[in-house]
């Protein structure tokens, strides 16, 4: 995906919706990125309830480990084939 030529940036804490393309996920909602640590800092700049929403191409893995104490979990991981939904207020509905 191209970066706009004319940017407006936003500032982070209005942010309530973000997107974090990465390799995988676990079925807890872990995530293993592309290993540069850009959404790990960008997040905690973040609102501590912004929505966060996984995409990976690939399926959902067992378990990812070692966890880190300060690992944030997703609250929906989108693949090309399944939708799941890791924080509680989000299960009861339905795409």
């Amino acid at each position: 995906m191209l970066e706009p030529k004319k940017k407006h940036i936003i500032p982070p804490h209005l942010i309530e919706v973000i997107f974090i393309p990465l390799l995988i996920f676990d079925f807890k909602g872990y995530r293993i990125g592309y290993g540069k640590g850009f959404y790990d800092r960008f997040l905690m700049l973040c609102k501590k309830n912004v929505i966060k929403i996984g995409l990976s191409f690939f399926s959902p893995i067992k378990r990812i480990e070692p966890i880190h104490k300060n690992d944030l979990i997703l609250d929906i991981g989108i693949t090309v084939n399944q939708v799941l939904f890791f924080n509680k207020k989000f299960k009861k509905k339905t795409l």
